[in-house]
């Protein structure tokens, strides 16, 4: 498994994904797929290329609320073995290692359903750890809900440690949630 730029090439197999039911967003899931279809659909190339903005120039991001936040340096990456596998998203505050309060981590990843169990998240968590090296911070944080044991279990395989208990911000429902750090 290799960490890919998204693509043209790439992407009919991103489409067939969404299609299938996964989503590249675990807090708007279906909702999600159905987005960036339309996007994908309305101009596929200008899809591609909003998946990179490390220079945050792109719209402001619109909270699951329906409030909208300044949009962040990051980019995707695509999981792939041939196949695409997953995305993995990194996200960063230019000169410090923290984040907003309405941003819930610096790193975010899904994998498709049916290459799950085969250590892709483990790897690609991994291989981003090194990028996110290069951009010069001190440390990463990564959130999950408490019965997210899977993750839980990647994170801490890539040397996270459980920072703190905590719940979402409002702009997210206010449930519980766990905020792993890993030291870069």
């Amino acid at each position: 498994m290799e960490l890919v730029r998204p693509s043209l090439y790439h992407l009919p197999e991103y489409v067939a994904a969404l299609k299938r039911g996964w989503s590249p967003d675990n807090i708007k899931g279906t909702a999600a797929s159905i987005e960036e279809l339309a996007q994908i659909d309305k101009d596929p190339q200008a899809f591609i290329d909003q998946l990179t903005d490390r220079e945050a120039k792109g719209p402001p991001i619109v909270l699951p609320d329906g409030s909208s936040a300044p949009r962040l340096p990051g980019y995707y990456l695509w999981l792939w073995d041939g196949e695409f596998c997953g995305s993995i998203g990194f996200r960063w505050q230019p000169g410090t290692s923290s984040l907003p309060s309405h941003v819930l981590g610096h790193i975010g990843y899904a994998v498709v359903p049916w290459k799950t169990g085969l250590g892709y998240a483990r790897s690609a968590l991994r291989l981003m750890l090194l990028r996110a090296r290069e951009e010069g911070l001190a440390y990463v944080e990564i959130t999950m809900e408490p019965e997210n044991v899977a993750s839980r279990k990647i994170v801490e395989a890539n040397g996270g440690v459980l920072f703190e208990r905590f719940q979402y911000p409002l702009q997210y429902g206010r449930k519980d949630g766990l905020r792993f750090r890993i030291d870069l």
